[in-house]
């Protein structure tokens, strides 16, 4: 069973553009995060929590991007653990796009995931992992209500 194969000209534009948007994705947080900018003034603030005083699904996941652009990866998890999650697999798929888009060594697994791995199941693991996101959020506001 072989690791790595060459990778064709089209996986290197789309590890490129997947690299690339991953980069910009944070880049661009990360300077709203050191300029101090408002978010929700930009983004609206969250509706369902100013009618119910509950975190939505949600909530809290701009504040995360924002500490986990800067660095603060602990913080953003504690913010909203859902984001932490999907940021740091965002993170380590940006880190094998780049290693396929500049040294053309495509990884026989990634091949394997996207040929196995219904897009259903991707689906419902994010649902999963946004639905338990927001039940930690949800207990910690219950509490601080208390």
């Amino acid at each position: 069973m072989k690791m790595f194969c060459a990778a064709s000209p089209r996986q290197r534009i789309i590890a490129a553009m997947v690299c690339l948007a991953v980069l910009v994705y944070f880049g661009a947080f990360a300077l709203v995060a050191h300029y101090q900018v408002d978010m929700g003034r930009h983004l609206g603030y969250c509706g369902f929590k100013q009618r119910t005083n509950l975190p939505c699904p949600s909530c809290g996941m701009t504040t995360a991007t924002l500490a986990f652009a800067q660095g603060n990866i602990a913080k953003a998890f504690y913010i909203q653990p859902a984001a932490g999650l999907l940021y740091c697999a965002t993170v380590l798929a940006g880190g094998l796009a780049f290693f396929v888009a500049v040294f053309g060594v495509y990884f026989d697994f990634i091949k394997r995931f996207f040929a196995e791995i219904k897009i259903r199941y991707v689906i419902l693991a994010l649902i999963i992992i946004l639905a338990s996101g927001w039940a930690v959020t949800l207990a910690r506001a219950l509490a601080t209500q208390n």
